[in-house]
Formats: C-alpha cells, sequence, structure tokens
C-alpha cells in the first residue's frame, strides 16, 4: 500500500521546522530522492536563492556510475556538492533530509558532503 501523502507532509513540516528553530542564519542542504537519481542543494532561505547543486543527472556522473540510484553515486554526489559549496564560500549548513529516513543513499549523501569539507 501506497503511503500517505498526509504522513509524509507531517514528517517534511516536523523536520523543516526543527530546522528553523535552530539554523541561526545558515544554509540549508535539502535532498530530494527518485527511484533513479538522487539530487541536492544548498538554499539561502533568507535570499531566497540556490547557492549550489549537484545531482546524477549530471553528464560526468551518468558516464561514470552505472546508476543514478546506488549509495556510490549518491556519495559522489554528495563530494561534488562540498566542493561547489566550497567554491561559493560557504563551510556550514543545516542538513535537510526532508521526508525521507536518514539511512542509504541519504546518509551516502550527507557522509560524501562531510568528506568533501562541509559541516553540519
Amino acid at each position: 500500500m501506497a503511503k500517505d501523502n498526509r504522513v509524509t507532509a507531517r514528517r517534511q513540516a516536523r523536520v523543516r521546522r526543527s530546522l528553523r528553530a535552530h539554523a541561526y542564519g545558515k544554509s540549508r542542504l535539502t535532498v530530494f530522492r527518485s527511484s533513479k537519481q538522487i539530487y541536492c542543494q544548498i538554499v539561502d532561505d533568507g535570499l531566497g536563492r540556490t547557492l549550489a547543486a549537484a545531482s546524477s543527472l549530471e553528464k560526468a556522473n551518468r558516464e561514470g556510475l552505472k546508476s543514478g540510484a546506488t549509495v556510490a553515486s549518491a556519495k559522489i554526489v554528495g563530494q561534488q556538492l562540498a566542493e561547489r559549496a566550497a567554491r561559493a564560500g560557504i563551510s556550514e549548513v543545516v542538513f535537510d533530509r526532508g521526508a525521507y529516513m536518514y539511512h542509504g543513499r541519504v546518509k551516502a549523501l550527507a557522509d560524501g558532503a562531510r568528506e568533501g569539507g562541509l559541516k553540519f
């Protein structure tokens, strides 16, 4: 049976409410995970702008990886995002997992971003 959208929306709202309370002006690293790809971006909520982004759909990732839906691809995407964030002058972010549980690809992306130099 499919998950009820109200349940996931409540979980996402609960996570975002907690982030806003503890962000203290830091940018937010958001994750979107589909069944075939993974996407992430760093958003400045004060400015309403995306500061850095990475995904498994980029040409370099499509050629080098077997699939965009693996833990290995998520880790590489996290490292790429950390490199782009460093170029943009961002060193600290708040991790917004949305309605996703913190395991598997979401955890691998966070670990890759930490290895790349981002602090959560």
